[in-house]
């Protein structure tokens, strides 16, 4: 790992009475033919500024919905969800876009980087939707890049790097807009051991020298020692 990543100096947690995010009674239900699929049935959590909290369950627990619901990337059947206090569970999609684009940070298994695009190019591209100058957008993309060990490897397109390099864009990319939270969706999934372990301590290193609220979806017991706290789910609610 490059030993400049994220060399600033460590936040102390701050005392927090609100939280940044809140699910209050989120239900989910999917319509399949006549029958209804509910992925959710209720769920209420909440995480607070500068938590890295893990969100855990087998298959089926509802931990994915989750994600999409505290991402803004799908709106609850009903309930409410919270976005540093504002209720965004009502919103439509282009609202939802922009909220995204400035407060939430994507990093997810399958990396999902545009093939066509270089390292650089990927990284720029959140920043493109927030009208950023161009100039701005590639002086920003090329420091992340360096942050996180890729500063040769800048110009290569997806295919033309490993795995644990791809997670990296993925993690420069997150944080093109300095959001405030990053959402991690089974981050390590398609990494060995070894590289999964160095994506764990840069989001270790985000959370407590950036002061960034993490939120990472896992089955992964051994991932839960890097969390703060760890929410359980089963059955669509918190256990």
């Amino acid at each position: 790992m490059n030993p400049r990543l994220l060399k600033i100096k460590r936040m102390e947690p701050k005392i927090e009475t609100e939280p940044i995010i809140e699910l209050r009674d989120v239900w989910k239900i999917y319509k399949m033919g006549d029958v209804e699929v509910p992925a959710l049935r209720g769920l209420t959590m909440k995480v607070y500024p500068y938590e890295f909290v893990a969100i855990m369950g087998s298959s089926g627990s509802g931990k994915s919905t989750a994600m999409n619901m505290v991402g803004c990337l799908d709106v609850p059947t009903r309930g409410e969800i919270y976005l540093d206090g504002e209720d965004i569970s009502k919103l439509d999609e282009s609202d939802l876009a922009q909220i995204r684009g400035r407060k939430i940070g994507f990093i997810f298994q399958t990396f999902n980087l545009m093939p066509g695009l270089t390292a650089i190019e990927n990284v720029m591209l959140p920043m493109t939707f927030q009208d950023i100058p161009r100039y701005q957008r590639e002086k920003r993309a090329k420091k992340l890049l360096e942050e996180v060990g890729l500063g040769e490897r800048m110009y290569h397109k997806p295919t033309e790097l490993s795995g644990g390099e791809q997670q990296r864009v993925a993690i420069a990319r997150s944080l093109a807009n300095n959001p405030e939270v990053i959402l991690a969706d089974e981050p390590t999934g398609n990494l060995d051991s070894k590289m999964g372990k160095e994506i764990m301590e840069m989001l270790s290193k985000l959370h407590s020298g950036n002061g960034k609220t993490i939120v990472m979806v896992t089955h992964d017991e051994s991932l839960s020692r890097y969390a703060d706290r760890i929410i359980h789910l089963r059955d669509g609610k918190t256990i």
